[in-house]
């Protein structure tokens, strides 16, 4: 998520308020969970009516008798245990000031059978599901949920702002089982993006007032019904869902191989055509770089959003209150999240370094290749040297030590200042060390090899350390240790 622009306003929050301050799915097995999504919304009460059905396979090597579902739009309750922004972002993403949303789980069933309404969690964040069976590995089970969801009037990933209707995180999702850790059920944080999910398909239909237009995850076909619109999307193998509705769209679009790329902004931009192309030659590269795209379909999206960028399956939403040069990395940076998050994933939550600072080094690299943009490589590391190593004084200075680790919980980075400077900045010095290290042919083969070996998965640390060792050839273990545990001096 919080790219170039959040390191610029995050350290600027830090020189001046700095007082107050796992397992891997190999999915080597061919059934995945499907979700059929039914939804509704009523634009003047800012309601989403949901009915999903789930037909959950069990992918695992375990048995299960229960399963657990996030329900993220909890966070945005009035009372949360976590607010879902940080105080320092807290009035622009609340332009009208702070109200709140949720999810409402109505009923669920278990094949067919009506369940208990069951939600758990520490900050009603899980729906928990006893299924009244056992589920053995390869089995299946159906789950039907009925679920509203309000939207709160916020800049951010889910809620409605003045130009855009934002739905990311906003359905059940199963959680992810890791071999001897359980389910994890971990809470929404203002740091980061705090999700970790399993690859799926969807089939979804849509229906909404004939004013907007939509942006969506998957294929998308529309079609009216009466007054309203019904768009009809099919999303195949992608890590979860989300859409975008706007009165205000105005689009270009190309073709680049076998994927349709759409920028959508606002109605009166004048650089609709400049920020698409960009996006061609971000796509263009990374195949390159990463192996090719695997869909149909990506679609970058201007939006009212608190932070730079936030990406998701086929979609990625760049703030519209950025500059136009921060624009641009922006969404490059997105971009390649479409590689690192959304064809190999991670656990966000207790390891964001990996999807983040994979994204920031490759977008490092692509301006390294495409230098038009003004972003000097040299410049961006020598800026990002001196930002961490001024952040590493202030911290000491002020709480007479810092804590550099990058390996941690999001609950366990204190201050959006310190999250960014050690999951973004500090990825992006670690990899240039290695690149420098082992050379730059090996390095970007490693990448490539990282993208066939472990699209469709999540991978973990140790299995990216392994990756990386592998491919280069240099026993890289101790190496990244060291970085990661906050024991090199930069």
């Amino acid at each position: 998520m919080k790219r170039k622009i959040l390191i610029i306003l995050a350290f600027t929050f830090l020189s001046c308020g700095i007082f107050f301050i796992q397992g891997c799915s190999s999915h080597k097995r061919e059934n995945l969970t499907t979700y059929n999504l039914d939804l509704e919304f009523d634009s003047d009460l800012h309601l989403l009516y949901g009915s999903e059905e789930i037909v959950y396979f069990n992918n695992y090597d375990n048995m299960f008798t229960s399963l657990y579902f996030h329900l993220y739009p909890n966070a945005f309750r009035a009372d949360a245990k976590n607010k879902v922004v940080s105080s320092a972002n807290h009035s622009s993403a609340y332009p009208n000031g702070e109200n709140y949303g949720d999810i409402e789980i109505k009923s669920v069933k278990v094949d067919g059978s009506e369940r208990e309404i069951v939600v758990a969690g520490e900050d009603e964040n899980i729906l928990e599901i006893d299924l009244n069976r056992e589920l053995y590995p390869d089995e299946f089970v159906t789950i039907e949920i009925e679920f509203t969801v309000t939207l709160a009037n916020i800049n951010h990933r889910l809620g409605y702002g003045e130009s855009t209707i934002n739905f990311g995180n906003f359905y059940p999702v199963a959680c992810v089982y890791e071999s001897g850790k359980g389910f994890a059920t971990n809470l929404y944080h203002s740091n980061g993006d705090p999700f970790y999910s399993e690859i799926a398909n969807y089939f979804v239909t849509i229906k909404y007032d004939q004013k907007y237009d939509i942006a969506s995850s998957g294929n998308l076909s529309l079609t009216q019904d009466g007054d309203r619109i019904c768009a009809n999307i099919t999303a195949e193998k992608i890590r979860d869902f989300a859409f975008v509705l706007s009165e205000k769209f105005d689009k270009a679009q190309a073709q680049l191989d076998n994927t349709v790329i759409t920028y959508y902004g606002y109605q009166g931009d004048e650089n609709l055509q400049s920020n698409l192309e960009i996006s061609l030659k971000a796509v263009e590269y990374f195949n390159e770089l990463l192996g090719t795209y695997p869909y149909t379909s990506l679609n970058i999206v201007k939006s009212n959003f608190i932070h730079g960028g936030m990406e998701y399956p086929n979609i990625v939403l760049i703030s519209d209150h950025i500059n136009a040069e921060d624009y641009a990395y922006v969404i490059v940076h997105e971009i390649a999240h479409q590689w690192w998050y959304g064809l190999v994933g991670n656990d966000e939550y207790n390891s964001a370094w990996i999807d983040e600072g994979l994204a920031e080094y490759c977008t490092l690299l692509f301006f390294d290749e495409y230098d038009e943009y003004g972003f000097d490589y040299s410049e961006m590391i020598e800026n990002a040297t001196a930002s961490f190593r001024l952040f590493e004084k202030i911290f000491t200075d002020i709480l007479g030590q810092v804590d550099t680790s990058m390996n941690r919980p999001l609950d366990k980075f204190n201050t959006e200042p310190e999250y960014v400077q050690c999951v973004y900045n500090k990825s992006v010095l670690m990899y240039d060390s290695i690149r420098q290290t082992v050379g730059e042919r090996k390095f970007k083969r490693t990448l490539t090899k990282i993208v066939k070996d472990y699209s469709y998965k999540n991978i973990s640390p140790q299995q990216l350390i392994s990756a990386f060792c592998d491919g280069t050839g240099y026993n890289l273990e101790g190496y990244f240790n060291s970085w990661l545990e906050g024991k090199v001096i930069i």
